[in-house]
């Protein structure tokens, strides 16, 4: 797959546009499932996009398309979304007009949000230093709702995902807030792109208004909050499955992969 050369027909063109969580979404469901998504994605690619909208930050998204084969995707919304990124594999370059905004909010925060939550319970920074945002391993048994007042305090937005992960971020930025930027920018048909996601770091983006699918393995959290949505379809099927299955109960695209 990482042998093919970038297509330039922009995502605005093609058909329909993937943009999906990573960890437990795409990367997620059986062998048979990803293998059949991968390589309708790959074999349709001048009528398929492919966005990442992912916890993931740039260097980690790279080395992993090269390592597991993985499609390489268009464009990436990493970090929470606090990167909004164009690929040219293998690079991923942040996209400077549309992480203006991310910067001017962020006020270079990282040291303001380190020195409040310093040995604060239940949290364990992670060793990256990202441009935009903080991240924390969270210990759901020790965990202190203060964190969140002290981050509220600072004019910054957090996040608890997975009951496992803790991140603060610039106010209101998320996930949904950064991929309806891009694909704005792009000036892409909104009806014709499918956001993925699994669990509640994905929230924002299911609820932005794009045609969104919760899969089969999402947290029962997450499904509390997006189940009403008008505009969401729930998945019987897990991770790569549950893409297959939304694309072809929402008619996305004319020639939509078979399920596994």
């Amino acid at each position: 797959m990482n042998e093919l050369t970038t297509l330039e027909k922009p995502l605005s063109a093609r058909e329909f546009t993937l943009a999906t969580d990573l960890d437990g979404t795409f990367l997620g469901g059986s062998d048979a499932a990803r293998g059949q998504l991968y390589d309708w994605i790959e074999a349709n690619r001048d009528s398929v996009g492919l966005i990442f909208v992912t916890g993931r930050d740039p260097d980690f998204i790279a080395g992993m398309c090269v390592e597991r084969d993985l499609p390489w995707p268009d464009y990436v919304v990493g970090d929470v979304g606090t990167t909004i990124a164009e690929v040219h594999r293998p690079e991923i370059t942040p996209i400077n007009v549309l992480e203006h905004d991310i910067s001017h909010r962020w006020q270079d925060a990282g040291e303001r949000v380190r020195a409040a939550l310093d040995g604060q319970p239940g949290l364990t920074l992670q060793p990256t230093d990202f441009r935009y945002r903080v991240s924390y391993d969270l210990d759901p048994a020790q965990f202190d709702d203060s964190a969140k007042a002290k981050v509220e305090a600072l004019d910054l937005d957090w996040l608890i995902s997975d009951n496992r992960y803790f991140d603060v971020l610039p106010k209101g930025v998320s996930k949904g807030p950064s991929i309806r930027r891009l694909v704005e920018h792009l000036e892409m048909d909104l009806s014709r792109v499918l956001v993925a996601g699994d669990t509640l770091n994905d929230l924002s983006m299911l609820a932005c208004g794009l045609p969104a699918v919760a899969v089969g393995n999402s947290e029962p959290d997450l499904l509390r909050q997006v189940r009403d949505l008008d505009h969401l379809y729930l998945a019987e099927a897990h991770g790569a499955g549950g893409i297959i299955e939304a694309i072809a109960a929402l008619g996305l695209h004319p020639n939509h992969p078979k399920g596994a």
